[in-house]
């Protein structure tokens, strides 16, 4: 550091293997390094050296002060839609704890010489890919049946490679694109017009990536040259990352080659689909666009899937704290209360739970019973507030005759009323203004809200306590939040349609899935505190779109994987649960939340997703036997989701881990003030002539609880 002031020189120094066009950058807790905020970052040079980075700031002496590195792609302004640099994050540390320029560091007076390994710290290694700030992903989705259909009859039996550019549409450059496309020979790739930069270097931005879901490839990298070859039952996941996806299209260029060739083999350039940012106004969609030959004739067709992600609007998110890969290694068989103290509408009444689902009650229920975590179902209302339940849809009857004829019960989507309207319907008789639930006609102004379950038990009500308010269905997420112990953590389910094999949908959404998400990672954001929290859903997307919105907290992807007890899903990677570590992976999301069956079925597949740096939860009927959940953590399950926690846990202290946890950090915490009080008050006994041979004794064992539970 250099003068004797109150700030001096710090040199930041790293060592790092980039990409060309990457740069390194370092972020803290302090104003010069941008108060964790990304807009703040220091940008560091690279050096002769070649992989050494080097900056340096002016920062606080006599304090210290946490930092981390990160890898990012500078976007230079245009002075048009684009009025300032914008840095995009690919890769970060992302250590519990970040590096730490300690006190007696910040106050030297000589140059620091040390060089810092990238994603190194204290010999563990972290470093997870970046979120979205300011860019948009783009994914494209190839699967299915014949979504690749090739009508020139030479075609038919030779490889079809594919490779996906985003063309950025300004003024007069897809028409000059399309020109020069003409000119080309059979043998060029169209995408090496627009690839290269100023110096003849490939460009770093857009961002342009290819997983294909299997054992070798799932993970994203960038794309061959020519691209890769499609195979029937492959998956390719396309990921583009761009800054104004409504001006961007997508080129998808096709190759062919003999059956047989040598990967070396040059392949010829056959035609090319464009894919026009018009046809993406949702956040989800299919697109079916012609293949167009070389000669502008139509040779075929392809069909792709797509996913726009936007960044969140109001993006809580910093470089602080980050827990979303994150897993301790004391977190292990822990017990999840399903839908808090267990599914309280199953047809048959045998282990169904006492206390209704999904509520406020039933969440406290299975956490005064030691639940590590507590799993519940978040949806939207008509009016757009996250509350807690698990069905799409209610049963109201018009009447309160406990036998009705079917024309006389009203089945209704959740999404389609108000939170005032699901706070109505209580399950008890209550009076209905039709101004509030909008019918148009009510037989004697009284009403009855049943659950699925009830309606097919010929509505026999389950539950009578809905005169206690913690016992109310649709509690919203933000009560939760509010009311539950900070040390039970959260298993948040995302509830969202799925399409089924048989091209069905299980509701029709009119929710945007960006809006939607938002709205829910927000009151998260906002109200999670300290919370452990984890986010799941089976739909595949959904995972991903949280993944990269936020940079906190984690995500697990459920699947129901290869069974009869319910439909199968479209999309592959729910169909099993090698799909899903490979899905996992590309995604770089947590890990998986598997159905037990698939797992009492071949155990071999808990070590499978262990070994793929996975973390494995199970959920299922097949839970609710106490012999299973033991076998089930004997096998290696990081967490188990079962009902009737309040009988099943084998907990003899019935605390979360997280509040065991919590206990003995503040012990050591009031272990370490009384190592600190105890140094001082030998130093001011030395100072008044209080000498010691051998020094004050101190005890750095931890104080026993006086509960004995720990």
């Amino acid at each position: 550091m250099g003068d004797n002031s109150g700030i001096g020189e710090w040199q930041f120094c790293v060592r790092a293997v980039t990409e060309p066009g990457e740069t390194l950058a370092v972020i803290g807790e302090c104003p010069q390094l941008g108060q964790w905020k990304l807009q703040g970052a220091l940008d560091l040079q690279c050096g002769h050296e070649g992989n050494v980075w080097r900056g340096t700031a002016r920062l606080p002496r006599g304090k210290s002060i946490a930092y981390r590195y990160l890898v990012c792609v500078l976007v230079p302004s245009d002075g048009e839609r684009l009025m300032e640099m914008v840095r995009v994050v690919k890769r970060w540390e992302t250590h519990p704890q970040p590096r730490v320029i300690t006190q007696q560091d910040s106050e030297r007076t000589q140059c620091r010489e040390a060089v810092d390994e990238f994603g190194l710290v204290g010999n563990l290694q972290h470093v997870e890919r970046g979120w979205l700030t300011a860019e948009t992903v783009i994914q494209l989705k190839i699967f299915g049946d014949e979504p690749i259909k090739m009508w020139k009859r030479r075609l038919l039996n030779k490889q079809v490679l594919v490779k996906v550019t985003p063309v950025n549409l300004v003024a007069g450059s897809a028409p000059e694109r399309l020109a020069k496309a003409g000119e080309l020979s059979l043998d060029e790739s169209m995408d090496t017009l627009e690839l290269s930069g100023n110096n003849g270097e490939r460009s770093s931005w857009p961002i342009t990536e290819l997983s294909v879901m299997d054992e070798d490839d799932c993970e994203f990298r960038p794309q061959e040259q020519f691209g890769r070859v499609y195979k029937a039952g492959d998956f390719f996941l396309y990921q583009i990352q761009v800054l104004f996806a409504d001006n961007v299209a997508y080129l998808v260029d096709f190759y062919a080659r003999s059956q047989g060739s040598a990967d070396e083999d040059v392949p010829t350039h056959v035609g090319f689909s464009y894919i026009l940012p018009s046809v993406m106004k949702a956040s989800e969609g299919q697109a079916i666009v012609p293949i167009t030959g070389l000669r502008h004739q139509p040779i075929g067709q392809l069909t792709v899937e797509y996913l726009k992600v936007a960044p969140m609007a109001n993006d809580e998110c910093n470089m602080k704290e980050v827990y979303s890969r994150y897993w301790s290694h004391t977190w292990c068989g822990l017990d999840v209360g399903h839908r808090g103290a267990g599914n309280s509408f199953k047809m048959q009444k045998i282990g169904m739970a006492e206390i209704r689902e999904n509520t406020i009650a039933s969440l406290t229920q299975a956490a005064r019973h030691g639940a590590d975590f507590v799993e519940f179902d978040v949806q939207l209302s008509r009016d757009l507030v996250p509350v807690i339940y698990h069905d799409f849809h209610v049963i109201i009857s018009m009447k309160q005759k406990s036998t009705l004829p079917d024309n006389d019960l009203l089945t209704l989507p959740v999404k389609d009323l108000t939170l005032q309207q699901l706070h109505l319907l209580k399950g008890i008789n209550w009076p209905v203004p039709s101004k509030v639930l909008h019918f148009s006609a009510v037989d004697d102004g009284y009403g009855r809200v049943y659950h699925l379950e009830e309606g097919k038990d010929q509505l026999k009500p389950r539950f009578f306590d809905e005169d206690l308010e913690d016992h109310q269905p649709f509690p919203t997420l933000r009560s939760a939040l509010e009311k539950l112990d900070e040390h039970v953590g959260f298993n948040i389910e995302i509830k969202w349609t799925m399409q089924l094999k048989d091209g069905t949908y299980e509701l029709y959404h009119p929710f945007d899935l960006n809006l939607y998400l938002d709205i829910v990672l927000e009151c998260v954001l906002k109200h999670g505190g300290h919370r452990k929290i984890i986010f799941s859903c089976f739909h595949p997307d959904i995972c991903t779109m949280i993944r990269l919105k936020q940079n906190k907290y984690p995500v697990m992807f459920l699947t129901q994987g290869a069974t009869s007890k319910y439909p199968k899903y479209n999309d592959p990677r729910c169909h099993d649960i090698h799909g899903a570590i490979y899905f996992t992976k590309a995604a770089g999301i947590l890990g998986v939340n598997a159905h037990t069956e698939d797992l009492l079925r071949d155990p071999s597949l808990v070590q499978a997703v262990r070994d793929a740096g996975l973390v494995l939860f199970c959920w299922g009927d097949d839970n609710n036997d106490a012999n299973t959940i033991r076998h089930l953590k004997a096998l290696g399950l990081h967490g188990v989701i079962y009902d009737k926690i309040d009988q099943l846990a084998c907990k003899e202290v019935k605390e979360s881990i997280f509040l065991v946890e919590a206990r003995g950090g503040e012990r050591q915490k009031i272990a370490a003030l009384g190592i600190q009080s105890l140094a001082q008050s030998a130093v001011e006994s030395q100072g008044c002539g209080q000498e010691s041979d051998e020094g004050p004794i101190l005890n750095l064992a931890p104080t026993t609880s006086a509960s004995g539970s720990c």
